[in-house]
């Protein structure tokens, strides 16, 4: 179904453009913020780390569950986290043949650095921009990434990262 009409042309191309620029940028500055080099963090790392932070300890599988991807890639993405200190695998009290991950005090000092770094670079970027037009954006950035999960849910694919609880 075509949803496009000749009046939003324009205006979906210019759309369709401004967001691959985006997200090339974001790519290329993996959203690092301010001294990237010191306070830059894999998207996938950030990710994990900031769902374990939010949800606390839990398995492979509920983790992957919670963040629509297969165990098989939580486990090989957990793994240099867990070489690096930033998470520690612990046996789960009732079943001690289950794993269980949890961040690690390092990993929570990480994650802190990388999110202040990147509240930093998002007031310098916004700077200029009234308090009200922030929120717009917000709101409009986080409708679009909810409108994107739903197209990948009803397609049958996993969210890339479950829209967050309003």
């Amino acid at each position: 179904m075509d949803m496009t009409t000749v009046g939003d042309t324009g205006l979906l191309d210019a759309l369709q453009h401004e967001v691959a620029v985006f997200a090339r940028r974001a790519e290329q500055t993996r959203l690092g913020g301010v001294g990237q080099v010191r306070n830059s963090m894999d998207r996938a790392a950030y990710l994990l780390l900031n769902r374990l932070d939010k949800e606390g300890p839990m398995g492979v599988k509920a983790l992957a569950a919670s963040m629509g991807i297969d165990s098989s890639t939580v486990t090989r993405q957990v793994a240099p986290l867990v070489d690096t200190g930033l998470v520690k695998r612990t046996s789960h009290p009732e079943d001690g043949r289950a794993v269980v991950l949890q961040l690690s005090p390092r990993g929570q000092t990480r994650l802190e650095e990388v999110r202040s770094s990147r509240r930093q670079l998002m007031a310098e970027l916004t700077e200029d921009w009234a308090p009200e037009e922030r929120e717009v954006f917000c709101t409009l950035l986080t409708r679009f990434n909810g409108a994107l999960s739903a197209r990948m849910a009803s397609q049958g694919l996993p969210p890339a990262e479950p829209a967050p609880a309003s």
